[in-house]
């Protein structure tokens, strides 16, 4: 009796570990428009949405959504609150080591942004005492901490759109992020009319990464091997193209980065 008890249970916990790993919950910090934001009835929207509710429909996956700070996002899911990171991740070295990412599904260069009247370089020199607004614990923070701590004065901050309400306010000089998100959620709205890009483009993979991917515990090979197909598949069927041209106008994937 005690051998069957036994086995039942196993066969039971199997059944469960099958039911549990089509129903995969995505975590996002939800800051960060186009990618990744809620809209006026609080419902998860944008370009990182689309895309993740693709692949989750490709995978054959039942997929729901998980509300994180940026900061929380990996502890999260190393605690086991969240399956996968869908949140506009840049694969970096020092990220792989504490996670496993799926490939690439867009790539970007990052850039800085101040008023169009601003005077100053780009370097060292010209930042000397300027204050930076960057997204805190992204790879723009680390970036801007590598080159200009000591520098520069660098606020850091919960979300990008704070950093927009400060550029706005004139509590800052500068802000460093993703090209495409500075454009399209800045620079492109009326609030963003008196700034533009200063400097050059930012493309070391030292810093920006091989691209932008979901992350996952560094167990969960068997997950990451579905979205990859998956990722694949809607490349290959038309579905990512159709997804990006409602929010870009630009080559996201970044084939040549």
């Amino acid at each position: 009796m005690k051998k069957f008890t036994l086995g039942l249970a196993v066969i039971t916990s199997l059944v469960c570990s099958v039911v549990s790993a089509k129903e995969v919950r995505l975590a996002s910090d939800f800051t960060y428009p186009p990618f990744n934001y809620k809209n006026a009835q609080g419902e998860p929207v944008g370009f990182d949405i689309e895309i993740a509710n693709a692949l989750c429909e490709e995978a054959k996956l039942d997929c729901t959504w998980v509300s994180q700070g940026w900061d929380a996002l990996i502890p999260s899911l190393m605690a086991r609150k969240s399956d996968v990171i869908m949140a506009s991740m840049r694969i970096t070295e020092d990220r792989k080591k504490k996670v496993l990412f799926t490939d690439k599904y867009y790539q970007t260069p990052a850039r800085f942004v101040a008023k169009q009247s601003a005077d100053f370089t780009i370097d060292k020199a010209g930042l000397e005492g300027k204050v930076i607004g960057v997204q805190q614990g992204t790879i723009h923070d680390r970036y801007v901490t590598d080159m200009f701590a000591g520098v520069a004065d660098i606020k850091r901050y919960g979300g990008q759109d704070e950093v927009y309400l400060d550029m706005q306010n004139g509590r800052l000089d500068v802000t460093f992020g993703n090209a495409d998100q500075l454009a399209l959620a800045f620079l492109d709205k009326p609030e963003g009319a008196d700034f533009e890009f200063k400097g050059q483009a930012v493309t070391d993979k030292a810093y920006i990464g091989e691209g932008t991917a979901l992350a996952l515990r560094k167990q969960d090979k068997a997950l990451a091997a579905k979205f990859n197909q998956a990722i694949k598949a809607i490349r290959d069927n038309g579905t990512y193209d159709k997804i990006a041209a409602k929010y870009f106008n630009f080559d996201i994937y970044g084939e040549n980065l």
